[in-house]
Formats: C-alpha cells, structure tokens, sequence
C-alpha cells in the first residue's frame, strides 16, 4: 500500500506542475487518458498497483466495456485463477491477459467492429502493454514516450491477435506478422496494422454483398455456398478455359464449395461448369504450363483433374509480369480443397464443420486483406492459410488433429455447460456471426473447476495443446529450412559436375565393390579362399543375423565416436576434383551419346521381355521346354531344400565360379546360356498409330 501511496503522490505532483508537456510533442489519447486516471479520484482508487502504467490504462479501457470496475476485474481473476497462473512473476502478464481477452470477446459481438478506430487502437494498445505488464518492467518516464509511433513485436501479435480470429490464427500468425513487418524490421507499427485492419474490413463487405447477390444463386442455394473470389469479369485481367485445344474466356467464380465457371459469349454469360471441392472425388489441383496450340510457354495456369472428368480442365489467368494471379487463385483453390479433406477424415460434421469451413473462409479474406495491403511484393499466398500451411509443415497432421479435438471438446463443453458470466470463448463461428452473416452463434463457456482460462485458442497464462504443436512443429520446419539451406549450397551445374560428386560420394562402395569383385574373379587366391571359408561358416552356424546386426552396431559405435571427437571442430568438406571444362558443342555431343546409350539399355530391355514373353507362349517350344524344366528343378530346390543350405549354394556358386577348378566349366556354361538365349525369337510387336487427332475433334 506503501507503493502504491507514493505512486500515486508521484502522479499528482508531475500532473499538477505540468511536467507531462515538455515530453508531448502533440498529446496523444494515451497519454489524455492517463492523465485523467491520474487526475480522477476513482481512477487513482483503481489503479492496480502490480500494472504498468500501460497496462492500468489499458485494463481501464477493459473495465469500461465489461461495465465493471478495476478492482472487481482482479478480484474476479484472483477468485478463478491458480496459483500457478497467480505466480508473482508471471502475475502482472496474466491479468493483462485474462482482462483483454474478456474484452475481446465482448467486443468482438458488436457487428462492424473492425470499422471502429477505438478498437483498431485498443487491440494495437493491448500488444503494447502485453510487452511490459508488470510496474517494474516499464518506468512511469517511460510510460510517456508510449505514442503514435510505438511499435510491438512478434509475440506480443500472436498472443494478442488470434484471439480475434478475423485478424489471426494461432497457426499463422508468425507468417502473418512476417509479412506485415516485411518493412520496418521487425516491428509492427500501428500505421500498417490499421490499414491491414481497414483492409480485413473490406474483405468481410465483399464477401458479404458477393454472397448475398444473386450471382449462381440457383446453384448456390442447395448447400447455401458463400462467394469467396471472382474474376474474369474486366476484360484487361480474363480468365480463360483451356480444355483440349479449344480455349474459352469466361468468369470464374469460387465458393466454400465449388469452382464455377461460365463461358463468355456476345453479350452474356453461358450456363456456368461446376467443379466440385468438396466432395471426395480425388481432385489435384496443380499449376500448369499453357500456349498456343497445345504448347506449353507460360507458366500462368491452374490445372484442375479429378475422377467426375474425362480430362483435366486448364484455368489461364494471364498478365504482363509473372504469375501472382495464377498462385493466390492456386491457394485459395486448395485453401477448400484442404478444409474439406480435414473435414471428411475426422468425420466432422454439425456446428464443428460450419467452424472448420470459417477457419478456412476468414483465412482467405486475411489473404484478401494482405494482397490489397502488400500488392507490389511477392507473396507466399499458402503460408497465409491454415489448412494449406499444415499440409506443408512437419507434424502438420498433428496440428489438425488438435484442432479437430478442440473443436469437438469445446463443443462437449458448450453443452454441458451453460454460458458464464466471466470468461466467453471466441470461435470463427461466432466470428461470422458478429461479421453480420446471419448463421452461426458464439461458442460460450467458462469452467470454474477448471484452473485454465480458456478463450478461443488461446489459454490465459498457458498454452493450449494447438500453440504447443504448432510451435514443435514450426520449431521443424525451421530445422528443415536450414537442411535446405545446404542441399541448397551444394546443388552444382552440369552432368560431368554431378557425376564427379556422385564418384567421391560413393568411393567407399566402389573399393567394397572392387574388392569383392577381386574376391569372386580369384586375383589372390589365398585371400578369396579365406574368405569363401569364412562365410561358408557363418552361414552354416546360422550367424547371418548376428552379423548384420553387428555391421549395424559398429555403424553406429561410428557415429557416436565421431560426433565426440567432431565436436566444436568444422566440418570437413569433400574435395573433388572438377572435371576439364567443355564448350558448348562438346556439352551437345556428350547429352547426344548421353541419350543414344539410354535408348540401347531401353531397346535391350525391351528383347529381354518380348524374348521373356516368347518363352512363356512357347513361340519356340524347344527353349520353353528347356526353361519349364530348369523352372521345376529350381521348385523342386526350393521346396525341400532349407533356406540355410539355398543361401550357402548360392554363396558358394557366386564366388568359386572363377575358382581354378570350375573356371573353365564355368566359362563353357557360360557360352552356352548366351548361345541358347540370342536362340530365342522376340514376340511380334505391331505399332499402331494414336488416334488423338479423332478425340480432339
């Protein structure tokens, strides 16, 4: 009490002989309303003396929403929480959090909230404070220099964002805060999070007025589909359908659904083509290459195919530079495609699909949001949205299988208990409904027994199980990345480059080879005895798995060793040598011989089966009558023979048949094998000419 007395002893005097003034360039409402808790008796009652002077200001904004006071706020987290929540160092943080998210979720149930500045700010305002809660981690000086160009960081954003979910997800949030700092090193400033804000709005008012228009609405009534994005409709920026040789401009519209397409004709539009999303019809939707006469040029298309088609279907969305068109329409096209796979494997359905079909339609209009926000740059459309992020990320089947069993033991909860008065879980099905899309409620629930505070995704004081497996997973991907990084680095150019590399890779196997096959042509005699003697034990004790399981243990006694004695010493790079350096005519000629020695292997397979086929349909009866009975002779081994004893025969054939006993038989029987095959006649083969001129036409 003593503090806070003299605290408050402090405020008075600085307020009363104006030492605020000199600090204030231009006074902004943060520091008017701070000086008016300052200066108002009930203010300085409530002031909550283990904030910061941000953080009571903006807990001060949070009790005005709520309609309740300050001191009623912490009582009423002080009576919820646990003492582990309540832990003196984590305290301050915690009822910032617990005060911000009751505000949040009631703010959020007010429709057009995104238009309002006051809120826009006081988001923005509680990522501020979030940074410095507690009144030892921010100096009242300090506190002053808070204004218009006061930046927060990353994890601030995503603890404060998603629990507004039109803003962020939990999934996506560090990709989103990338992007929206792409410009001022890594900090957020308000200028770029209330246009981004602005833009959001904007987004919602299209989906809404495409979606209440009567735009497909014969088509779009059955499942009540939403207009997600439209295009094709201004003649600088078409659209066009290539399906076989014939190419038609038309408009093209997606909905949580469906892909629509409607040709253009004189003066209107043709009856629309539906390509379906939903439904499990194993469609791939991929780019494509496009051009005149079947050529493939521009790499400006979407490639859609499923089993419903004959062939594939090409959309072209064509413009002057690159193909920023081409990948946000791939996006949000796999964007539902995802959404509906995750909703068909979990077997989702009722309440819980309409919010996983949500999560997916509010990601596409944050994409929406950022593409008008960022529209010089590049952009990586599919990190923006949940369900195509986490087919890309490592455990991302685990992040979906979190969040299908949030969402149906939130929903148990939402049942079995009715709403409370202290905490409201946001959902996107809420979400839409405060956008002002008449479908849907807001998912509402507080557990007393419960010593976690739960609101939406985010859990006051901790993390819920999707941040968790969200952060492991990212913490891979980021391992990933720097793997890709070195494969990266030593990628070269160049067929005699790669094989040069491939050679010194792969020397340890090539002297193993050679020295085996020194082993089985009987160069040093006495060596290749030891050795046939040594394995012709091995195998007749039954040791074969004891050694592999040897040779696996010293693989990895290696490893280990090598990890020790390696430690904080640089890797050691492989030295190979370059190969000569050749001009581009040598370069063709090589690709050219490169090219003819693969059509010879190609041509020698291809005898080898037609002479195989031959032998199995007796076109020569004299060798198939030879082959059945060396097939028989072999059945009959294998059938009553041990394994162990087919192992030893096959060892022992494979490396004395160059013995000096057998080398002469050995060659004899090898000239008569290879006379007896080229005896062999090749089945017929006739060539028929393709008839896809016909199908075109």
């Amino acid at each position: 009490m003593a503090l806070v007395s003299r605290t408050r002893s402090m405020l008075e005097e600085l307020v009363r002989d104006g030492s605020f003034k000199w600090l204030m360039g231009s006074r902004s409402s943060f520091k008017e309303e701070f000086e008016e808790m300052v200066k108002s008796p009930t203010g300085r009652k409530n002031w909550i003396g283990e904030l910061s002077p941000v953080a009571n200001v903006v807990v001060r904004r949070c009790s005005r929403i709520l309609g309740v006071s300050m001191s009623e706020l912490q009582e009423d987290f002080n009576a919820v929480a646990s003492d582990l929540i309540k832990e003196p160092s984590h305290y301050a943080r915690n009822l910032l959090e617990y005060c911000c998210f009751r505000a949040l979720a009631l703010s959020t149930h007010v429709m057009g909230y995104l238009a309002d500045k006051k809120f826009r700010r006081l988001t923005f305002d509680m990522m501020l404070a979030w940074e410095s809660p507690a009144a030892a981690s921010q100096p009242l000086l300090n506190m002053l220099q808070v204004d218009e160009d006061a930046t927060v960081g990353l994890e601030a954003f995503s603890r404060i964002a998603p629990a507004v979910p039109i803003i962020a997800n939990v999934v996506i949030s560090d990709n989103l805060f990338e992007v929206l700092t792409a410009s001022s090193d890594g900090r957020l400033q308000y200028t770029i999070y209330e246009k981004y804000l602005i833009c959001l709005e904007r987004a919602i008012k299209k989906l809404k007025s495409q979606s209440e228009s009567s735009l497909l609405s014969a088509l779009r009534s059955e499942r009540r589909e939403k207009i997600l994005e439209l295009d094709g409709t201004v003649t600088t920026q078409p659209v066009l359908q290539h399906a076989g040789i014939s190419t038609w401009p038309g408009r093209l519209t997606l909905t949580d659904h469906a892909l629509y397409f409607e040709p253009l004709r004189v003066v209107s539009y043709d009856k629309a083509k539906r390509y379906d999303l939903a439904d499990d019809l194993k469609q791939i939707v991929k780019p494509e290459l496009t051009g005149p006469w079947g050529t493939r040029l521009f790499d400006k298309a979407v490639l859609y195919k499923s089993i419903s088609l004959l062939e594939p279907v090409v959309m072209e969305f064509p413009e002057l530079k690159g193909h920023t068109r081409r990948d946000y329409w791939l996006a949000i096209i796999q964007e539902i495609i995802f959404v509906h796979r995750f909703i068909c494997k979990f077997r989702i359905t009722g309440v819980e699909r309409e919010e996983a079909l949500w999560k997916a339609i509010l990601g596409v209009m944050r994409l929406q949001a950022i593409q008008e926000l960022s529209s010089a740059g590049p952009l990586r459309c599919d990190a923006l949205l949940i369900f195509s992020l986490c087919d890309q990320l490592p455990g991302g089947d685990l992040i979906l299988e979190t969040m299908a069993n949030m969402s149906a033991s939130r929903e148990q909860e939402t049942t079995s208990n009715p709403v409370g008065s202290a905490m409201y879980s946001i959902s996107a099905m809420g979400m839409a409904s405060s956008l002002g899309f008449g479908f849907g409620s807001s998912s509402q629930s507080h557990d007393h027994t419960n010593s976690r505070l739960l609101v939406g995704d985010i859990v006051v004081g901790d993390m819920t199980p999707l941040e968790m497996v969200v952060k492991e997973s990212k913490s891979s991907y980021q391992k990933v990345v720097r793997a890709q990084e070195t494969v990266d680095g030593v990628k070269v150019d160049g067929i005699d480059t790669n094989l040069a590399v491939m050679k010194e890779l792969l020397l340890p196997i090539i002297e193993l080879g050679v020295f085996l096959l020194s082993v089985a042509y009987w160069e040093e005699p006495l060596k290749s005895l030891a050795f046939c003697l040594v394995f012709t034990f091995i195998i007749i004790r039954g040791w074969i798995s004891y050694s592999l399981a040897l040779l696996l243990i010293l693989f990895a006694v290696f490893m280990m060793m090598s990890r020790i004695l390696s430690q904080g010493q640089p890797l050691d790079e492989i030295k190979v040598a370059a190969p000569p350096a050749k001009n581009t005519m040598e370069q063709l000629l090589a690709v050219q011989n490169a090219i003819t020695q693969v059509e010879e292997l190609i041509q020698d397979g291809n005898i080898a089966l037609l002479k195989i086929r031959g032998l199995l349909l007796s076109i020569f009866p004299q060798a198939s009558e030879k082959c059945a009975m060396v097939l028989l002779v072999l059945a009959l081994v294998l059938a009553l023979l041990p394994v162990k004893y087919i192992v030893l025969l096959s060892f022992l054939e494979a490396f004395t048949r160059y013995s000096p006993p057998r080398k002469a038989s050995s060659e004899r029987f090898r000239r008569r094998l290879r006379e007896w095959w080229f005896s062999i006649p090749a089945a017929p083969v006739v060539l028929e000419s393709d008839k896809e001129d016909k199908k075109r036409k």
